[in-house]
């Protein structure tokens, strides 16, 4: 092999090694602490559409039913005798990542998310549930009530990948894990949504202002 030749192949290999760097560099975290964007900042991109996002190979776990919570107002019995009444609720679940931000308000994510659990399983997600309805209550004397209920929740898993016109923070592609934790289906898996009626002994100081003329001896409603 001529020196000209010699050259011209080592030239060639060494452009293939940097091709070969290139491509694993835009998948590699970044050399430096510094230069690595947090999993918030790659979100909100991808929200904003600023990064070409997707997330891939959804797994859906298996439906719970979630905590209980007020979700009317407190009825307060001052009186001597049961309190009756029909009580309104209402209830607005959404959902959130596993760094506990919401992804239900603004932005793509939901959508995003939607599209790839509908594709890899034939129904939709949905990122928020809103229900209501009324309840008639009875609250024993000195005590108050109120009106809790329970959605049922489904955390789903994947990967998302972003993708940048430019490199940003060094790179094209970023990938993370991420599981999302958001309202299913009232049925899903078995699991139901439950609404209760709930009561306790009032405080000492809620004893107090039974005392006071507009309560004494009656029944009233406090806004939750």
């Amino acid at each position: 092999m001529t020196m000209n030749r010699a050259i011209r192949h080592g030239g060639r290999l060494l452009a293939l090694t940097v091709a070969a760097c290139g491509i694993a560099a835009a998948t590699a975290l970044p050399a430096s602490a510094d230069e690595q964007p947090t999993r918030q900042q790659l979100t909100a991109d991808c929200a904003s559409g600023e990064g070409k996002c997707t997330f891939n190979s959804p797994q859906l776990g298996e439906a719970y039913l979630g905590q209980f919570r007020q979700v009317s107002d407190s009825l307060y019995n001052c009186s001597t005798s049961d309190a009756t009444q029909s009580m309104t609720w209402s209830d607005t679940v959404g959902s959130t990542d596993s760094v506990g931000v919401s992804v239900t308000a603004g932005g793509k994510i939901a959508g995003i998310v939607d599209l790839s659990v509908t594709a890899s399983y034939n129904h939709s997600w949905s990122s928020t549930h809103s229900e209501s309805s009324s309840l008639g209550m009875t609250v024993k004397p000195g005590e108050v009530g109120w009106i809790s209920r329970a959605q049922v929740m489904q955390n789903v898993s994947g990967t998302w990948q972003t993708h940048y016109d430019s490199p940003k923070w060094g790179h094209y592609y970023w990938f993370w894990q991420d599981t999302i934790t958001g309202p299913a289906a009232n049925g899903t898996d078995g699991k139901s949504n439950a609404v209760v009626v709930k009561s306790r002994k009032m405080s000492d100081a809620e004893k107090n202002s039974c005392s006071a003329d507009a309560h004494e001896g009656r029944a009233f409603v406090q806004e939750r």
